[in-house]
């Protein structure tokens, strides 16, 4: 059982802390200590998992730019080599790229040290093997031996060895783009293509230079390339209204084809259209699916709860697709997606409206450079037809008004108060006339009102991390928002342990 001072570092299917000083109030945790025992937890994991002892295994070490990456990385590598194993130093590298180097470089398992689009203070370590990312009982599993003070059995001959692997991982997108495209001048494809980029400082200015300017793209007007692990200009994440004005006034200042932008570690990506346009959210669901089902008819698309019901009347009606809406957590999609695969059922994309796209045919793996990449295929094709990435949206129907309320869980014991209210509300939600409980909901309490009352739904769920009970309302009419929002505001002012 983890105490109060490791179960802190366990963030889903993640590790993260403070990592470095400079914000008030949040002394670092993520010290040498704790990143070397957790190093060695990594490596008894590992030797665990595949069976070898610790001096047998290859490993892989990556970075983004935060400030304190390199710091930990060292350790990292220091504790890895000293049981004897062979450690590859990958530097600045993404984190989907990491995984690629148990595919390419045979890698038993790989970590990269981020904290995605957390503030500059935080850090993490991300972990993989040839199956993926780990599961949340991997982690507990690393950071119990990590609070146990368990290493692995000391040995000569460990090595390390650097390697700038993103410049292998670049070659194989550009390839990707080279034979979807199938240009008549084949090496340059993006020839009188403008594609601005924005990395935000993170670890995603590669793309730019490595990837779309060596295939003929003008990549003029693009934007923080540079990697800064303060993050000076705006937070890079695809989420954050600052950093998708930022590409969408890159688009337009710069008279673009196309935008794209990625998150710190460039697992999560974004795009816009060239009228500055975002295809971000519900649209990038749209967009993936559009993808993904081109070559898999019929097939089912895992998403997170809070798509809207225009994206699930897209994907089954316009796509002839299936729509299975499961829990938020990108782990929780990719893994659900893989399980309906195993259970002989199509499934070709999993996808969470933050941004993690996962396709089959690319180890759902959810990696933000190759859904982009994969979205500039198409849209190079349609620009040899004369067409362009707005005309696969179309048929779209997107909210009128959305809002996302937090509410705040006061008691210490958030996850049983947050579980007793969604069951309240349920119970209540079956008495009241006009709410219409959804039959293939997997997440909290979905509720859908007519035209009358609302003509939308809401979705109140408990948050996958924090002791937060997330409400979002959609509405398909001018002020259906706030009228939906009175109705389930009722109910929740009523409730003990929290904070409306």
């Amino acid at each position: 059982m983890l105490n109060e001072q490791y179960k802190i570092f366990k963030s889903g299917t993640d590790i993260r802390g403070i990592a470095s000083d400079g914000v008030e109030g949040e002394p670092v945790n993520l010290t040498d200590e704790v990143v070397a025992r957790i190093a060695d937890g990594f490596a008894l994991w590992a030797s665990e998992k595949t069976g070898k002892a610790a001096k047998e295994l290859v490993f892989s070490v990556g970075r983004d730019c935060r400030i304190s990456g390199e710091r930990i990385a060292n350790i990292v590598i220091r504790q890895l080599t000293a049981a004897g194993a062979k450690v590859y130093d990958c530097g600045l590298a993404s984190t989907p790229s990491m995984f690629m180097t148990t595919v390419d470089l045979g890698c038993d398992a790989a970590v990269q040290i981020t904290a995605s689009h957390h503030p500059f203070n935080r850090n993490g370590l991300k972990f993989f093997t040839k199956d993926g990312g780990l599961d949340s009982a991997d982690i507990e599993a690393i950071l119990q031996h990590a609070q146990d003070g368990d290493q692995p059995e000391q040995a000569a001959g460990g090595t390390v060895a650097p390697i700038n692997y993103m410049e292998d991982y670049s070659a194989h997108l550009r390839e990707i783009i080279k034979s979807g495209v199938n240009a008549e001048d084949y090496d340059h494809p993006l020839s009188g293509f403008h594609i601005v980029v924005d990395a935000g400082n993170g670890a995603g200015g590669f793309y730019a230079d490595k990837v779309l300017a060596p295939l003929g793209a003008d990549t003029s007007g693009s934007r923080y390339l540079e990697p800064d692990g303060m993050f000076p200009n705006h937070i890079p994440n695809p989420e954050n209204a600052e950093a998708m004005a930022s590409v969408c006034e890159a688009v337009l200042t710069s008279g673009a084809d196309l935008g794209v932008i990625f998150d710190t570690d460039v697992d999560r990506g974004g795009a816009v259209d060239k009228y500055g346009k975002e295809i971000n959210r519900n649209r990038l669901v749209a967009l993936a699916s559009c993808l993904a089902l081109e070559n898999c008819p019929g097939g089912t698309v895992v998403t997170d709860s809070i798509t809207s019901t225009g994206l699930n009347e897209f994907i089954e009606k316009h796509l002839g697709g299936k729509h299975y809406r499961y829990r938020r957590g990108y782990k929780n999609v990719i893994n659900k997606a893989i399980e309906l695969k195993a259970q002989g059922i199509s499934a070709p994309l999993a996808i969470e409206t933050s941004g993690h796209a996962a396709m089959e045919e690319n180890y759902y793996l959810d990696d933000g450079a190759y859904l982009c990449t994969k979205i500039i295929i198409k849209a190079a094709q349609l620009r040899q037809k004369g067409e362009s990435l707005e005309s696969l949206l179309a048929d779209l129907k997107e909210p009128v008004e959305a809002c996302e309320i937090r509410i705040k869980i006061t008691d210490k014991d958030f996850k049983t108060t947050g579980a007793r209210v969604i069951e309240e509300l349920e119970k209540f939600a079956e008495g009241e006339a006009g709410w219409h409980i959804a039959p293939d909901n997997r997440e909290g309490i979905r509720v859908s009102f007519d035209k009358d009352n609302g003509d939308g739904w809401f979705l109140l769920r408990l948050s996958v991390h924090d002791p937060i009970l997330p409400l979002n309302i959609e509405s398909d009419s001018a002020g259906g928002v706030d009228i939906i929002k009175e109705k389930v505001m009722d109910f929740l002012k009523a409730q003990s342990g929290i904070e409306v």
